[in-house]
Protein backbone atom coordinates (compact mmCIF):
# COMPACT_ATOMS: atom_id res chain seq x y z
CA UNK A 1 0.00 0.00 0.00
CA UNK A 2 1.35 3.25 -0.87
CA UNK A 3 2.22 5.85 1.70
CA UNK A 4 -1.00 7.47 2.56
CA UNK A 5 0.72 11.04 3.14
CA UNK A 6 1.52 10.94 -0.84
CA UNK A 7 -2.00 10.46 -2.00
CA UNK A 8 -3.83 12.83 -4.62
CA UNK A 9 -5.67 15.99 -2.76
CA UNK A 10 -9.16 14.61 -1.43
CA UNK A 11 -12.29 16.04 -3.54
CA UNK A 12 -14.88 17.08 -1.41
CA UNK A 13 -17.43 16.27 -3.61
CA UNK A 14 -20.16 13.49 -2.39
CA UNK A 15 -19.59 10.45 -0.05
CA UNK A 16 -16.32 10.16 1.30
CA UNK A 17 -14.84 6.54 1.43
CA UNK A 18 -13.04 5.58 4.39
CA UNK A 19 -10.05 5.03 2.52
CA UNK A 20 -10.35 8.68 2.45
CA UNK A 21 -10.95 10.06 5.87
CA UNK A 22 -7.72 8.57 7.07
CA UNK A 23 -5.58 9.73 4.11
CA UNK A 24 -6.65 13.37 5.26
CA UNK A 25 -7.09 12.30 8.92
CA UNK A 26 -3.38 10.13 9.57
CA UNK A 27 -1.90 10.72 6.26
CA UNK A 28 -2.26 14.70 5.98
CA UNK A 29 -3.77 14.61 2.67
CA UNK A 30 -4.94 17.89 1.05
CA UNK A 31 -8.47 18.09 0.12
CA UNK A 32 -10.25 20.54 -2.05
CA UNK A 33 -13.74 21.41 -2.94
CA UNK A 34 -15.74 20.37 -5.90
CA UNK A 35 -17.10 23.10 -8.17
CA UNK A 36 -20.27 21.33 -7.96
CA UNK A 37 -20.23 21.27 -3.61
CA UNK A 38 -19.26 24.91 -4.02
CA UNK A 39 -22.97 25.37 -6.23
CA UNK A 40 -24.57 23.05 -3.64
CA UNK A 41 -23.30 25.66 -0.56
CA UNK A 42 -24.61 28.47 -2.32
CA UNK A 43 -28.30 27.08 -3.55
CA UNK A 44 -28.66 26.09 0.16
CA UNK A 45 -27.45 29.24 1.54
CA UNK A 46 -29.96 31.24 -0.45
CA UNK A 47 -32.63 29.35 1.12
CA UNK A 48 -31.32 30.03 4.91
CA UNK A 49 -31.22 34.08 3.38
CA UNK A 50 -34.42 34.03 2.49
CA UNK A 51 -35.80 32.07 5.94
CA UNK A 52 -33.78 34.68 7.88
CA UNK A 53 -35.67 37.72 6.53
CA UNK A 54 -39.20 35.98 6.62
CA UNK A 55 -41.19 37.02 9.93
CA UNK A 56 -41.91 33.76 10.80
CA UNK A 57 -39.65 32.34 13.24
CA UNK A 58 -37.58 29.40 12.21
CA UNK A 59 -35.06 27.01 14.51
CA UNK A 60 -31.45 27.54 14.33
CA UNK A 61 -31.91 31.08 12.00
CA UNK A 62 -34.22 33.42 14.14
CA UNK A 63 -34.54 31.47 17.39
CA UNK A 64 -32.25 30.35 20.19
CA UNK A 65 -31.54 27.06 20.61
CA UNK A 66 -32.35 23.14 22.25
CA UNK A 67 -34.47 24.27 25.34
CA UNK A 68 -33.92 28.13 24.24
CA UNK A 69 -35.72 27.77 20.76
CA UNK A 70 -38.80 29.28 21.86
CA UNK A 71 -37.33 32.71 21.62
CA UNK A 72 -37.52 34.70 18.16
CA UNK A 73 -33.68 36.70 17.85
CA UNK A 74 -33.80 39.87 16.35
CA UNK A 75 -31.93 39.95 13.26
CA UNK A 76 -29.40 42.31 14.94
CA UNK A 77 -28.68 39.61 17.47
CA UNK A 78 -28.06 36.74 15.18
CA UNK A 79 -24.31 37.02 14.28
CA UNK A 80 -23.84 37.32 18.80
CA UNK A 81 -26.54 34.07 19.02
CA UNK A 82 -23.91 32.33 16.29
CA UNK A 83 -20.98 33.30 18.55
CA UNK A 84 -22.46 32.41 21.64
CA UNK A 85 -23.38 29.09 20.60
CA UNK A 86 -19.91 28.21 19.73
CA UNK A 87 -18.22 29.83 22.41
CA UNK A 88 -20.61 28.29 25.01
CA UNK A 89 -20.97 24.80 23.00
CA UNK A 90 -16.73 24.85 23.30
CA UNK A 91 -16.82 23.27 26.90
CA UNK A 92 -15.08 20.49 27.08
CA UNK A 93 -12.58 19.27 29.20
CA UNK A 94 -10.04 16.73 30.23
CA UNK A 95 -6.96 15.62 28.10
CA UNK A 96 -6.47 17.30 24.50
CA UNK A 97 -7.95 14.31 21.64
CA UNK A 98 -5.25 13.17 19.04
CA UNK A 99 -4.48 15.00 16.08
CA UNK A 100 -5.69 12.39 13.66
CA UNK A 101 -9.42 12.24 15.42
CA UNK A 102 -9.67 15.94 15.31
CA UNK A 103 -8.94 16.13 11.36
CA UNK A 104 -11.10 12.86 11.02
CA UNK A 105 -13.97 14.89 12.15
CA UNK A 106 -13.13 18.17 10.52
CA UNK A 107 -13.62 16.59 7.05
CA UNK A 108 -16.48 14.38 7.98
CA UNK A 109 -17.83 17.91 9.12
CA UNK A 110 -16.26 19.71 6.16
CA UNK A 111 -18.29 16.85 3.79
CA UNK A 112 -21.54 17.27 5.09
CA UNK A 113 -21.40 21.36 4.56
CA UNK A 114 -20.66 20.18 0.95
CA UNK A 115 -23.59 18.23 0.43
CA UNK A 116 -26.02 21.29 0.64
CA UNK A 117 -28.37 21.12 2.88
CA UNK A 118 -26.67 22.40 5.89
CA UNK A 119 -27.06 26.28 4.37
CA UNK A 120 -23.79 26.84 5.65
CA UNK A 121 -21.89 30.17 3.37
CA UNK A 122 -19.75 28.78 0.86
CA UNK A 123 -16.42 30.96 2.83
CA UNK A 124 -17.13 28.76 5.92
CA UNK A 125 -16.34 25.66 4.02
CA UNK A 126 -13.42 26.89 2.61
CA UNK A 127 -11.82 28.11 5.64
CA UNK A 128 -12.15 24.57 7.40
CA UNK A 129 -10.68 23.35 4.12
CA UNK A 130 -7.85 25.89 4.75
CA UNK A 131 -7.16 24.74 8.24
CA UNK A 132 -7.00 20.99 6.89
CA UNK A 133 -4.66 22.15 4.58
CA UNK A 134 -2.35 24.12 6.64
CA UNK A 135 -2.44 21.94 9.24
CA UNK A 136 -4.18 23.63 12.25
CA UNK A 137 -5.62 21.59 14.16
CA UNK A 138 -8.10 22.68 16.81
CA UNK A 139 -7.49 21.35 20.50
CA UNK A 140 -10.49 19.17 21.21
CA UNK A 141 -11.08 18.22 24.66
CA UNK A 142 -11.54 14.22 26.16
CA UNK A 143 -15.14 15.27 27.16
CA UNK A 144 -18.03 17.29 26.39
CA UNK A 145 -19.78 15.11 23.88
CA UNK A 146 -22.88 13.10 24.74
CA UNK A 147 -23.46 11.45 21.40
CA UNK A 148 -26.84 13.33 20.89
CA UNK A 149 -27.40 16.60 18.78
CA UNK A 150 -23.96 15.75 17.25
CA UNK A 151 -20.43 16.03 19.11
CA UNK A 152 -21.63 19.52 20.71
CA UNK A 153 -18.60 20.44 22.47
CA UNK A 154 -15.62 18.43 20.55
CA UNK A 155 -17.68 20.46 17.25
CA UNK A 156 -17.84 23.90 18.58
CA UNK A 157 -14.25 23.47 19.27
CA UNK A 158 -13.06 23.54 16.41
CA UNK A 159 -15.86 25.93 15.33
CA UNK A 160 -13.98 28.20 17.52
CA UNK A 161 -11.24 28.33 15.64
CA UNK A 162 -13.00 28.95 12.60
CA UNK A 163 -13.61 31.74 14.31
CA UNK A 164 -10.80 32.64 15.15
CA UNK A 165 -10.63 32.04 18.42
CA UNK A 166 -9.54 29.51 21.22
CA UNK A 167 -6.79 26.97 20.77
CA UNK A 168 -4.73 25.00 18.25
CA UNK A 169 -2.27 22.98 17.27
CA UNK A 170 0.03 24.10 14.09
CA UNK A 171 1.55 22.08 11.53
CA UNK A 172 4.77 21.77 13.44
CA UNK A 173 3.01 20.36 16.67
CA UNK A 174 2.86 23.41 18.83
CA UNK A 175 0.10 24.93 20.89
CA UNK A 176 -0.86 28.11 20.04
CA UNK A 177 -3.82 31.11 19.94
CA UNK A 178 -5.86 29.91 16.64
CA UNK A 179 -6.28 33.65 15.81
CA UNK A 180 -2.05 33.50 15.08
CA UNK A 181 -2.26 30.39 13.31
CA UNK A 182 -4.62 31.64 11.13
CA UNK A 183 -2.85 35.19 10.70
CA UNK A 184 0.35 33.23 9.84
CA UNK A 185 -1.00 31.15 7.31
CA UNK A 186 -3.23 33.89 5.97
CA UNK A 187 -6.47 32.71 6.76
CA UNK A 188 -9.53 34.94 7.70
CA UNK A 189 -11.69 34.28 9.99
CA UNK A 190 -15.35 33.25 9.29
CA UNK A 191 -18.41 35.62 11.06
CA UNK A 192 -20.94 33.09 11.50
CA UNK A 193 -24.41 34.27 10.07
CA UNK A 194 -27.78 32.35 10.81
CA UNK A 195 -28.13 28.49 11.41
CA UNK A 196 -23.75 28.10 11.03
CA UNK A 197 -23.55 27.79 14.35
CA UNK A 198 -25.61 24.35 14.27
CA UNK A 199 -24.22 23.74 10.50
CA UNK A 200 -20.73 23.39 12.11
CA UNK A 201 -22.05 21.19 15.30
CA UNK A 202 -24.91 19.34 15.10
CA UNK A 203 -22.89 16.12 13.58
CA UNK A 204 -21.70 12.49 14.57
CA UNK A 205 -18.37 13.52 12.92
CA UNK A 206 -16.35 12.34 16.26
CA UNK A 207 -18.31 9.61 16.71
CA UNK A 208 -18.10 8.53 13.00
CA UNK A 209 -13.83 9.59 12.51
CA UNK A 210 -13.14 7.32 15.55
CA UNK A 211 -15.19 4.51 14.01
CA UNK A 212 -13.48 4.82 10.68
CA UNK A 213 -9.85 5.04 12.25
CA UNK A 214 -10.40 1.92 14.47
CA UNK A 215 -11.37 -0.03 10.89
CA UNK A 216 -8.35 0.43 9.21
CA UNK A 217 -6.39 -0.37 12.66
CA UNK A 218 -7.98 -3.95 12.79
CA UNK A 219 -7.45 -4.86 9.97
CA UNK A 220 -3.96 -4.26 10.27
CA UNK A 221 -4.14 -6.04 13.63
CA UNK A 222 -5.98 -9.04 13.12
CA UNK A 223 -3.61 -9.79 10.36
CA UNK A 224 -1.14 -9.72 12.69
CA UNK A 225 -2.58 -11.64 15.46
CA UNK A 226 -3.06 -14.71 12.70
CA UNK A 227 0.95 -13.89 12.61
CA UNK A 228 1.16 -14.31 16.01
CA UNK A 229 -0.54 -17.14 16.93
CA UNK A 230 0.84 -19.01 13.86
CA UNK A 231 4.31 -18.13 15.74
CA UNK A 232 2.89 -19.76 19.35
CA UNK A 233 1.49 -22.85 17.57
CA UNK A 234 4.88 -23.67 16.24
CA UNK A 235 6.76 -22.35 19.32
CA UNK A 236 4.39 -25.08 21.37
CA UNK A 237 4.59 -27.65 18.71
CA UNK A 238 1.13 -28.04 18.08
CA UNK A 239 -0.65 -29.17 14.88
CA UNK A 240 -1.15 -26.90 11.97
CA UNK A 241 -3.84 -30.17 10.63
CA UNK A 242 -6.36 -28.46 12.35
CA UNK A 243 -6.69 -25.35 9.77
CA UNK A 244 -7.00 -27.65 6.70
CA UNK A 245 -9.44 -26.07 4.38
CA UNK A 246 -12.25 -28.92 4.52
CA UNK A 247 -12.87 -28.68 8.58
CA UNK A 248 -13.12 -24.29 8.30
CA UNK A 249 -15.79 -25.05 4.79
CA UNK A 250 -17.74 -27.24 7.65
CA UNK A 251 -18.40 -23.67 9.49
CA UNK A 252 -18.79 -21.48 6.64
CA UNK A 253 -18.10 -17.73 8.28
CA UNK A 254 -15.88 -16.25 5.76
CA UNK A 255 -13.47 -14.60 8.76
CA UNK A 256 -12.61 -17.60 10.11
CA UNK A 257 -11.55 -19.39 6.68
CA UNK A 258 -9.67 -16.26 5.92
CA UNK A 259 -8.16 -16.54 9.61
CA UNK A 260 -7.28 -20.31 9.17
CA UNK A 261 -5.75 -19.34 5.22
CA UNK A 262 -3.53 -17.28 6.62
CA UNK A 263 -2.11 -19.29 9.49
CA UNK A 264 -1.33 -22.04 7.03
CA UNK A 265 0.35 -20.50 4.78
CA UNK A 266 2.21 -18.92 7.84
CA UNK A 267 3.43 -22.40 8.95
CA UNK A 268 4.21 -23.79 5.26
CA UNK A 269 7.33 -25.48 5.34
CA UNK A 270 8.44 -25.10 9.05
CA UNK A 271 10.71 -27.79 10.47
CA UNK A 272 8.86 -27.59 13.86
CA UNK A 273 5.79 -28.24 13.07
CA UNK A 274 7.09 -31.09 10.34
CA UNK A 275 9.44 -32.75 13.39
CA UNK A 276 6.21 -33.96 15.91
CA UNK A 277 3.71 -34.40 12.82
CA UNK A 278 3.35 -38.07 14.12
CA UNK A 279 3.24 -37.72 17.85
CA UNK A 280 0.81 -38.53 20.33
CA UNK A 281 -0.65 -36.00 21.19
CA UNK A 282 -4.06 -35.34 19.31
CA UNK A 283 -5.69 -32.35 20.27
CA UNK A 284 -4.04 -28.97 21.06
CA UNK A 285 -5.08 -26.13 23.78
CA UNK A 286 -8.67 -23.64 22.56
CA UNK A 287 -6.22 -20.83 22.20
CA UNK A 288 -4.04 -22.59 19.66
CA UNK A 289 -6.49 -25.27 17.94
CA UNK A 290 -9.70 -22.37 17.82
CA UNK A 291 -7.14 -19.01 16.63
CA UNK A 292 -9.14 -19.25 13.49
CA UNK A 293 -12.39 -19.13 14.99
CA UNK A 294 -11.92 -15.87 17.01
CA UNK A 295 -9.99 -14.14 14.98
CA UNK A 296 -12.44 -14.58 12.09
CA UNK A 297 -15.86 -13.86 14.13
CA UNK A 298 -13.33 -10.77 14.86
CA UNK A 299 -13.60 -10.21 11.37
CA UNK A 300 -16.69 -10.41 10.89
CA UNK A 301 -17.74 -7.87 13.40
CA UNK A 302 -15.20 -5.47 11.56
CA UNK A 303 -17.19 -6.49 8.52
CA UNK A 304 -20.45 -5.36 10.20
CA UNK A 305 -19.11 -2.10 11.90
CA UNK A 306 -17.95 -1.50 8.28
CA UNK A 307 -21.56 -1.66 6.51
CA UNK A 308 -22.77 0.60 9.50
CA UNK A 309 -19.70 3.57 8.79
CA UNK A 310 -20.04 3.49 5.06
CA UNK A 311 -23.82 4.18 5.41
CA UNK A 312 -23.00 6.75 8.08
CA UNK A 313 -20.21 7.95 5.21
CA UNK A 314 -23.01 8.53 2.70
CA UNK A 315 -25.37 10.50 5.02
CA UNK A 316 -25.94 14.26 6.00
CA UNK A 317 -26.28 14.75 9.43
CA UNK A 318 -27.41 18.29 10.72
CA UNK A 319 -30.52 19.65 12.67
CA UNK A 320 -32.66 21.40 10.44
CA UNK A 321 -31.87 20.32 7.26
CA UNK A 322 -31.92 22.31 4.01
CA UNK A 323 -33.93 20.26 1.64
CA UNK A 324 -34.14 21.15 -2.16
CA UNK A 325 -37.58 22.90 -2.01
CA UNK A 326 -36.22 25.31 0.43
CA UNK A 327 -37.42 24.16 3.55
CA UNK A 328 -35.88 23.87 6.55
CA UNK A 329 -36.82 20.90 8.45
CA UNK A 330 -36.11 19.53 11.90
CA UNK A 331 -35.25 15.50 12.28
CA UNK A 332 -32.90 13.16 14.66
CA UNK A 333 -30.86 12.19 12.14
CA UNK A 334 -27.94 13.30 14.79
CA UNK A 335 -28.71 10.70 17.49
CA UNK A 336 -25.35 8.68 17.24
CA UNK A 337 -26.77 5.27 18.29
CA UNK A 338 -25.97 3.22 15.05
CA UNK A 339 -22.56 4.26 15.68
CA UNK A 340 -22.83 3.97 19.35
CA UNK A 341 -23.18 0.44 19.55
CA UNK A 342 -20.93 -1.02 16.97
CA UNK A 343 -17.90 0.67 18.32
CA UNK A 344 -19.16 -0.84 21.36
CA UNK A 345 -19.36 -4.30 19.63
CA UNK A 346 -15.72 -3.80 18.11
CA UNK A 347 -14.30 -3.45 22.14
CA UNK A 348 -15.35 -7.18 22.69
CA UNK A 349 -14.27 -9.12 20.15
CA UNK A 350 -10.76 -6.75 20.46
CA UNK A 351 -10.86 -8.05 24.58
CA UNK A 352 -11.23 -11.43 23.45
CA UNK A 353 -8.69 -11.65 20.96
CA UNK A 354 -6.18 -10.00 22.92
CA UNK A 355 -7.28 -12.62 25.94
CA UNK A 356 -6.53 -15.72 23.43
CA UNK A 357 -3.21 -14.14 22.86
CA UNK A 358 -2.28 -13.82 26.49
CA UNK A 359 -3.12 -17.60 26.81
CA UNK A 360 -1.14 -18.50 24.14
CA UNK A 361 1.74 -16.54 26.12
CA UNK A 362 1.24 -18.18 29.21
CA UNK A 363 1.57 -21.72 27.99
CA UNK A 364 4.82 -20.78 26.60
CA UNK A 365 6.07 -19.74 29.46
CA UNK A 366 5.04 -22.41 31.88
CA UNK A 367 7.12 -25.76 31.89
CA UNK A 368 4.36 -28.09 32.76
CA UNK A 369 2.96 -26.85 28.85
CA UNK A 370 5.58 -25.81 26.95
CA UNK A 371 6.84 -28.93 25.87
CA UNK A 372 10.48 -28.87 26.50
CA UNK A 373 10.96 -24.46 26.82
CA UNK A 374 12.72 -23.75 29.75
CA UNK A 375 10.72 -21.90 32.36
CA UNK A 376 9.79 -18.16 31.45
CA UNK A 377 12.09 -18.93 28.65
CA UNK A 378 14.71 -17.76 30.97
CA UNK A 379 18.70 -17.86 30.23
CA UNK A 380 19.66 -19.11 33.69
CA UNK A 381 15.46 -19.84 35.23
CA UNK A 382 15.78 -18.75 39.01
CA UNK A 383 18.88 -16.30 38.32
CA UNK A 384 16.92 -14.91 35.11
CA UNK A 385 12.88 -14.16 34.70
CA UNK A 386 12.80 -13.99 31.56
CA UNK A 387 9.78 -12.98 29.86
CA UNK A 388 7.50 -13.70 33.67
CA UNK A 389 6.66 -10.20 34.07
CA UNK A 390 6.09 -9.05 30.04
CA UNK A 391 3.15 -11.83 31.04
CA UNK A 392 2.45 -10.38 33.75
CA UNK A 393 2.05 -6.49 31.55
CA UNK A 394 -0.16 -8.71 28.98
CA UNK A 395 -2.59 -9.46 31.51
CA UNK A 396 -2.83 -6.13 33.39
CA UNK A 397 -3.52 -5.27 30.16
CA UNK A 398 -6.11 -7.65 29.04
CA UNK A 399 -8.16 -7.02 32.62
CA UNK A 400 -8.57 -3.48 31.08
CA UNK A 401 -9.93 -4.39 27.57
CA UNK A 402 -12.19 -6.79 29.61
CA UNK A 403 -13.42 -4.17 31.76
CA UNK A 404 -13.56 -1.22 28.74
CA UNK A 405 -15.74 -3.68 26.29
CA UNK A 406 -18.32 -2.83 29.01
CA UNK A 407 -20.87 -1.04 26.55
CA UNK A 408 -21.14 3.06 27.17
CA UNK A 409 -24.11 3.27 24.77
CA UNK A 410 -26.41 1.55 27.88
CA UNK A 411 -26.16 4.52 29.71
CA UNK A 412 -28.31 8.21 28.67
CA UNK A 413 -27.89 11.24 31.16
CA UNK A 414 -30.33 13.46 30.35
CA UNK A 415 -29.27 17.28 29.38
CA UNK A 416 -30.54 20.66 28.15
CA UNK A 417 -33.60 21.02 30.78
CA UNK A 418 -35.17 17.65 29.61
CA UNK A 419 -35.13 18.26 25.41
CA UNK A 420 -32.99 15.84 25.18
CA UNK A 421 -33.50 13.52 27.52
CA UNK A 422 -31.85 10.53 25.60
CA UNK A 423 -28.22 10.40 24.38
CA UNK A 424 -26.12 7.95 22.69
CA UNK A 425 -22.84 8.33 24.29
CA UNK A 426 -21.10 7.41 21.05
CA UNK A 427 -18.46 9.86 21.82
CA UNK A 428 -17.86 7.56 24.91
CA UNK A 429 -18.13 4.57 23.05
CA UNK A 430 -15.53 5.66 20.42
CA UNK A 431 -13.02 7.14 23.54
CA UNK A 432 -12.82 3.07 25.05
CA UNK A 433 -12.42 2.01 21.39
CA UNK A 434 -9.22 3.91 21.00
CA UNK A 435 -7.79 2.53 23.84
CA UNK A 436 -8.90 -0.77 23.57
CA UNK A 437 -6.93 -0.81 19.53
CA UNK A 438 -3.66 0.58 21.87
CA UNK A 439 -4.24 -2.57 24.62
CA UNK A 440 -4.31 -4.81 21.82
CA UNK A 441 -1.17 -3.70 20.20
CA UNK A 442 0.55 -4.45 23.21
CA UNK A 443 -0.73 -7.92 23.88
CA UNK A 444 0.21 -8.61 20.66
CA UNK A 445 3.68 -7.52 20.81
CA UNK A 446 4.31 -9.49 24.01
CA UNK A 447 2.93 -12.65 22.45
CA UNK A 448 5.35 -11.76 18.96
CA UNK A 449 8.55 -11.01 21.71
CA UNK A 450 7.78 -14.33 23.47
CA UNK A 451 7.00 -16.57 20.42
CA UNK A 452 10.27 -15.41 18.65
CA UNK A 453 12.18 -16.11 21.45
CA UNK A 454 10.82 -19.40 21.33
CA UNK A 455 11.07 -20.19 18.04
CA UNK A 456 15.02 -19.47 18.46
CA UNK A 457 14.79 -21.54 21.17
CA UNK A 458 13.92 -24.48 18.95
CA UNK A 459 17.04 -24.35 17.07
CA UNK A 460 18.51 -26.40 14.98
CA UNK A 461 15.08 -27.33 14.00
CA UNK A 462 14.40 -23.99 11.83
CA UNK A 463 10.44 -22.48 11.50
CA UNK A 464 8.52 -22.06 8.48
CA UNK A 465 9.48 -19.21 5.75
CA UNK A 466 7.09 -16.60 7.07
CA UNK A 467 7.50 -17.05 10.85
CA UNK A 468 11.30 -16.89 9.93
CA UNK A 469 10.90 -13.62 8.67
CA UNK A 470 8.78 -12.65 11.39
CA UNK A 471 11.81 -13.34 13.92
CA UNK A 472 14.43 -11.81 11.89
CA UNK A 473 12.76 -8.25 11.67
CA UNK A 474 12.21 -8.52 15.22
CA UNK A 475 15.92 -9.25 16.09
CA UNK A 476 17.10 -5.99 13.73
CA UNK A 477 15.51 -3.97 16.94
CA UNK A 478 15.68 -6.69 19.25
CA UNK A 479 18.48 -8.64 20.56
CA UNK A 480 17.63 -12.73 20.72
CA UNK A 481 17.82 -15.22 23.90
CA UNK A 482 20.09 -14.10 26.66
CA UNK A 483 20.37 -12.67 29.99
CA UNK A 484 17.66 -10.64 31.39
CA UNK A 485 17.04 -7.36 30.23
CA UNK A 486 15.42 -3.98 30.17
CA UNK A 487 12.07 -5.32 29.26
CA UNK A 488 10.34 -2.33 28.23
CA UNK A 489 11.55 -1.07 25.62
CA UNK A 490 11.95 -4.63 23.75
CA UNK A 491 7.81 -4.54 24.03
CA UNK A 492 7.82 -0.88 22.43
CA UNK A 493 9.87 -1.93 19.97
CA UNK A 494 7.90 -4.58 18.90
CA UNK A 495 4.92 -2.36 19.36
CA UNK A 496 5.92 -0.18 16.98
CA UNK A 497 6.58 -3.13 14.23
CA UNK A 498 3.00 -3.55 14.26
CA UNK A 499 2.04 -0.30 14.19
CA UNK A 500 3.85 1.01 11.65
CA UNK A 501 2.91 -2.40 9.39
CA UNK A 502 6.35 -3.73 9.21
CA UNK A 503 6.22 -7.17 10.39
CA UNK A 504 3.12 -7.47 7.93
CA UNK A 505 5.29 -6.64 5.32
CA UNK A 506 7.89 -8.73 6.39
CA UNK A 507 5.61 -11.85 5.71
CA UNK A 508 3.71 -10.36 3.11
CA UNK A 509 6.20 -12.98 0.50
CA UNK A 510 5.33 -15.54 2.39
CA UNK A 511 1.13 -14.93 3.43
CA UNK A 512 -1.11 -13.14 0.36
CA UNK A 513 -3.29 -10.68 1.42
CA UNK A 514 -5.90 -13.98 0.86
CA UNK A 515 -4.30 -17.14 0.71
CA UNK A 516 -7.62 -18.86 -0.50
CA UNK A 517 -8.31 -16.03 -3.08
CA UNK A 518 -6.04 -13.72 -3.64
CA UNK A 519 -8.37 -11.24 -2.44
CA UNK A 520 -8.58 -8.94 0.75
CA UNK A 521 -11.89 -9.33 2.63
Amino acid sequence: MPDIAQQPTVAIDGPLTRAQVVAVARGGARVSLSAAAERRLIAARQHVDALAEASTATYGVSTGFGALAIRHIPPSRRAALQRSLIRSHAAGAGDAVEREVVRAQMVLRLRTLASGYTGAHPETARTLAALLNAGITPVVHEFGSLGCSGDLAPLAAVALALMGEGTVTDAAGNVVDAEKALHDNGITPVILAEKEGLALTNGTDGMLGMLVLALADLHRLLDVADITAAMSVEALLGTDRVFAGDLQALRPHPGQAYAAARMRAALAGSEIVASHRECHRVQDAYSLRCAPQVHGAARDTVAHAETVADRELAATIDNPVVLADGRLESNGNFHGAPLAYVLDFLAIPIADVASMAERRTDRMLDVARSHGLPAFLAADPGVDSGHMIAQYTQAAVVAELKRIAVPASVDSIPSSAMQEDHVSMGWSAGRKLRAAVSGLTTVLAVEYLTAARALDLRAPLRPAPATAAAVALLRTRVEGPGPDRHMAPEIAAAADLIRDGALLRAVAPQVAEDPASGERR
